[in-house]
This record gives structure tokens, C-alpha cells and sequence, in this order.
């Protein structure tokens, strides 16, 4: 499949993390994941597994208190990497501008390495007066376990009964006030530490005469090196260079382009001076990533340059990056339809303002595109239902409706939230085959949000289960449902009532998924598996290949493991699968 698709979104190593009442929980724990053109992907996992923070992390809706820590998410969508800035007499300056810049700090380069050895120098004066980095990693963490404990108990006061648990109150009380005395003890330790390693460092006189000898020395000869000549190769990669800053900025409007532009000089004078491989295309779109994504050159004409925008969905800062992209490329199908829609606008304008807000056309033409719509959707009589507000549609014919205006603007990815879980049990396979039907009317790729095993088995192609904000199995929809590897997939499936047998008790999986306020140390789901090794409990499991297109994160699949077989009850669950859904 990897061969034959283009990857359409690349998720590599992604973080996302959320600040709540003082801690920090990790809801998405290094996923990594590729998804093609036109493919349909579910995914699988409990509640709280990370699975709708996952995909509005690239829809760019996560909530305010949420942020991508670490990874990237590049997005291959031509129609909005594709980039043609105008070269008007103010462009020309400010590329011009631009190149003088990169030139002057292309000195830098020649002296990188010895200005890395100034910075090695200065580091190890810094810790020999400060405190090493275990002792500060030991000193945070005593704090950060300080803090956790102060929050539970001040939050756990508030659940409190002022008039009937007073006693309660003034022990929570008692304990917030002891542990603010000891983070206090713990800050002045701190700093008393800090003090007595300055005052070591500064009566060390070998180390300090030692320290200024080489000082002196480095500086001298950095200063002699960045007065050299430029190389002819770097200046030509500066014009290209100078041009992906242009073209990088041009989308927006001329004093937030300056401003910009001026950031993205400064970057990378410092990445020079620092000596980065500016013609290593990973590095110089994470130096362009800090400001903007980067727009690659391509070529240019008499009037405009020409570009290939780096889309990485992580690292956009900007509300009209987002405009372009979310509803126009990414769009969601959420559980409640009544959620989705505006009650008191008409079915009819509620389509036509997202066409006319991000197509090109009169209302009109809008409106005739939503009637087209309506009926691609399964409306009955689109002409008449047009002006109809929401509470005049059933649950079922509200869902289609979500459904159209999520694809009136003919979006790539089309992410489903759990969308019949609202609905009636007859309503729900028709929608399910309606997104699969307009699949081949549209030619987007379905991103399925599901803890119902039923549901991936006939939307479909790939299925990506989740546990505590990772993937631990990764496979087509035959391999995870008649050969899965992992024991937290083998427990979905075990609890399926449709696949249980009469007179016997349903599986339900035992215990609660971890904290993801902690560090969590070995397989996340060890405590929770009945099939657990020595090891899962001290090392996080790699991701084993089973084939080509079928991955699991389980010490189970290691050479040296025991061989364990799963559970009988899903042995051989061919034949029941295909009676349950249909496969």
C-alpha cells in the first residue's frame, strides 16, 4: 500500500500536551503514522485514549490549553503547497535586503567550529557554579511532585461540603500550607546550593587562569576566521535562500511580512554561526518552522517566483494558515449533529455561507452547489427542505447534512468523530455506507474516530489502535481482526458482545488506563494485562514488524518472548466475523 499511495499526511514522533490546573498531562505520547490519498483509516481505541486529540491536532482544533511539544505532521496537499508569489519593485528591495544579510552572516560559518568551542567553554564554567544536570533534574522533579500534590489537595478541597465537612476542609488546609513550606525550603535549598558552587568556582584559581587563557585564545582566533572570504557556493545558495524567505512570507500582508522576514534573518544567522547543514532540507525547515513553514523554490519567471510550500500542520502559529486549511482541506463530521449546526439559520444558508467563504463563486452559484449537495447526501426533496431549520430534520437527515457541508468544500481528509454514535441503530449503517459511497464522488481520505470494532469492519481499509496516547497496533482491517498481536487489541475484541457466546459472561477489560499526568515507565498497558511480562513493566516495548503493513507494540513479538497464544475466544473469529458484520 506504501508503494503503490501517496502519503497524504506523515505524522512523525508527535507530542501533544496540555496544561490543566497547574500540571501538565500528555494526551499524545511520540505517535508516528503515515496516511494515504483516498484511504479509509479507523481509529480504534477506550475513551481517553488520545484518539480525538490526535486527529484536531492536525484539523487545528485543539483547545487553548493544548500544544504540540515535539514532532511533525506534514501535510502533501498540492493544492496548498503549490505557490506563486507576485515580484513587485518592493520584493525585489526586500530580497535584496535579505541576500546583503545572509551574506554578511555566511562569515559566520567559517568560524563554526571554534564558536562551538567558545560555547563548550562557557557551558562548563556555567556548571562548574551551578548544579549539574541530574541534580537539577532531581531538584525538579521533587518540586513538579511538590506542586501535583498541592493541586490534588486544593482541588480535592473544593469537592468539599462547606457546611457539613469543615473538618475536612481545614485538613486539606493544613496540608496546602505544609506543602507550600516545603517548596519554599526547597527553593531557598536551592539557591543556598547555587551559592556556595559559585563561591567555589570563583576561589578556584587553576580553573579560572585555565578558563581566561583559552577564552582569550578561542575568541582571537574566531575573530581572525570570520574575517575570511565567503565561498561561491554559499552565495549562490544564499540567493536561493533569500528568495524561500520572500516566498515563505508572501501570503501575508506587508508589515507582518517585514517583521517576518526579519525573524527568519536572525534565524538563521544564528544557525550559521552555530555551523547548521543549511543544505540539509530537514534542518532548514525546522530553523523556517520557528517563524513559518518554509516554501522551497522552485523557479521563477520575469514577474513571480514560483515555490513548493513544507506543510507541517504542528508548527502553524497563524489563524489564516488555518483558514486556508481547515474546512477547505481538512474537515470533521462530529457525534451530535444538533452541535454542529446553528439552530436558528436555515439548512440552506448554513451550506451555502461555508461555500461562499471559501470558493469563488456568486450566491447563485453557491446555492446551486448546496442543493447538488443536498441531494448527493440523500435529502428528499432538496428544493423544498432548503429553508427548513435544523429541528425540522431527524437525527439521520441532520448527520447528512454535517456531512454536506463538510464536503461542499471538497476537503482531502475527511475526519469522522464517532459520527452515528447519536443515531438510531437503523440510521446508522446508512450513514456509514453514504461516507463510504461519496468516497468515490470525492476522492478524500476517511480518518475514522471509533471505539466500536463493528463500525471499523465496514468503513475501513486500515485500522491504527490506540492506548494511552500511542498506536500500539498498526494494520489493514484482515490483519488486526483475524491475526492481531497485541493483548490490548485482543481484549477489544474479546469484549465484542457480538461475537460472545450464549450462557456465557461478557469480557470486559479489568482496571482503568494510566495516569497521563505521570511518566510512565515500561508498556502503558502492562498493569492491565493479563498476559504481562517481567519486562513490560520496566522497558517501553519498540514497534515490531509483523509484515509489511501490519506493526505491534508488544514485548510479546520479541524473539526471546514466551510463546503466548490469545484468547480462545477469538481463535479462529473468521466465520464469526462474518456473521457479525458482514466481512
Amino acid at each position: 500500500m506504501a508503494e503503490e499511495k501517496k502519503v497524504l499526511l506523515s505524522v512523525k514522533d508527535l507530542w501533544v500536551k496540555f496544561k490543566v490546573r497547574g500540571r501538565i498531562l500528555t494526551a499524545i505520547r511520540g505517535i508516528s503514522l503515515d496516511i494515504y490519498e483516498n484511504e479509509s483509516i479507523a481509529i480504534v481505541g477506550e475513551s481517553g485514549s488520545g484518539k480525538s486529540v490526535f486527529t484536531k491536532t492536525f484539523a487545528g482544533m485543539l483547545d487553548s490549553n493544548g500544544f504540540v511539544s515535539q514532532g511533525s505532521i506534514i501535510f502533501n496537499d498540492d493544492e496548498l503547497t503549490e505557490t506563486h508569489i507576485k515580484l513587485t519593485p518592493a520584493a525585489h528591495k526586500l530580497i535584496a535586503r535579505t541576500l546583503a544579510k545572509l551574506n554578511e552572516a555566511s562569515k559566520l560559518e567559517l568560524g563554526a567550529a571554534t564558536y562551538q568551542k567558545i560555547l563548550a567553554l562557557e557551558s562548563e564554567k556555567r556548571e562548574k557554579s551551578s548544579l549539574s544536570d541530574e541534580e537539577k533534574a532531581a531538584v525538579e522533579a521533587e518540586h513538579k511532585e511538590l506542586v501535583g500534590k498541592r493541586t490534588d489537595t486544593f482541588n480535592l478541597k473544593q469537592t468539599y461540603d462547606r457546611s457539613k465537612e469543615k473538618d475536612k476542609i481545614k485538613e486539606a488546609d493544613r496540608l496546602i500550607n505544609d506543602y507550600d513550606e516545603q517548596i519554599k525550603a526547597l527553593k531557598k535549598k536551592e539557591e543556598q546550593l547555587i551559592q556556595d558552587r559559585k563561591a567555589q568556582a570563583a576561589n578556584d584559581a587553576a580553573f579560572n587562569k585555565r578558563y581566561a587563557e583559552q577564552s582569550a585564545a578561542l575568541k582571537a582566533a574566531y575573530d581572525k576566521e570570520i574575517q575570511g572570504e565567503v565561498s561561491p557556493a554559499a552565495l549562490r545558495r544564499n540567493e536561493i535562500l533569500a528568495k524561500e524567505v520572500y516566498l515563505s512570507v508572501g501570503r501575508y500582508g506587508y508589515r507582518q511580512r517585514v517583521q517576518m522576514i526579519q525573524k527568519l534573518e536572525k534565524a538563521l544567522e544564528k544557525a550559521m554561526q552555530l555551523g547548521v547543514d543549511l543544505g540539509n532540507d530537514a534542518q532548514l525547515n525546522a530553523i523556517f518552522d520557528e517563524v513559518t513553514f518554509r516554501v522551497k523554490y522552485v523557479d521563477e519567471t520575469a514577474e513571480s517566483l514560483h515555490g513548493e510550500c513544507v506543510l507541517n500542520l504542528a508548527k502553524v502559529k497563524y489563524a489564516k494558515d488555518w483558514s486556508q486549511i481547515r474546512g477547505r482541506r481538512i474537515a470533521t463530521v462530529f457525534q451530535d449533529p444538533m452541535t454542529s449546526l446553528n439552530p436558528i439559520i436555515t439548512i440552506g444558508k448554513q451550506i451555502t455561507s461555508i461555500i461562499l467563504k471559501h470558493q469563488d463563486c456568486t450566491e447563485a452559484e453557491a446555492r446551486r452547489r448546496a442543493l447538488e449537495l443536498m441531494r448527493k447526501v440523500g435529502i428528499p426533496k432538496a428544493e423544498a427542505r432548503f429553508d427548513d431549520y435544523p429541528f425540522q430534520y431527524s437525527g439521520g437527515m441532520r448527520q447528512r447534512i454535517v456531512i454536506a457541508i463538510a464536503l461542499s468544500c471538497q476537503p482531502k481528509i475527511l475526519i469522522c468523530d464517532e459520527p452515528t454514535t447519536a443515531l438510531d441503530v437503523t440510521i446508522q449503517a446508512q450513514i456509514l455506507q453514504l461516507i463510504k459511497d461519496l468516497q468515490k464522488d470525492f476522492n478524500y481520505t476517511i480518518v475514522f474516530i471509533t471505539h466500536d470494532l463493528g463500525v471499523v469492519a465496514n468503513v475501513a481499509n486500515r485500522v491504527a489502535v490506540l492506548y494511552a496516547g500511542q498506536i500500539v497496533e498498526l494494520g489493514t482491517v484482515e490483519e488486526v481482526f483475524y491475526d492481531p498481536r497485541h493483548p490490548y487489541t485482543w481484549a477489544l475484541l474479546s469484549s465484542l458482545p457480538q461475537l460472545a457466546q450464549k450462557n456465557t459472561k461478557l469480557y470486559s477489560i479489568t482496571g482503568t488506563p494510566p495516569s497521563l499526568y505521570n511518566h510512565i515507565v515500561g508498556d502503558s498497558f502492562a498493569p492491565r494485562n493479563p498476559y504481562c511480562l517481567k519486562i513490560d513493566t520496566l522497558m517501553e516495548p519498540p514497534m515490531f514488524r509483523v509484515t509489511d503493513t501490519h506493526y505491534a507494540k508488544t514485548w510479546l513479538l520479541d524473539p526471546n518472548a514466551p510463546k503466548i497464544e490469545k484468547p480462545e475466544g477469538i481463535q479462529d473469529i473468521h466465520e464469526k466475523l462474518i456473521r457479525a458484520f458482514n466481512i
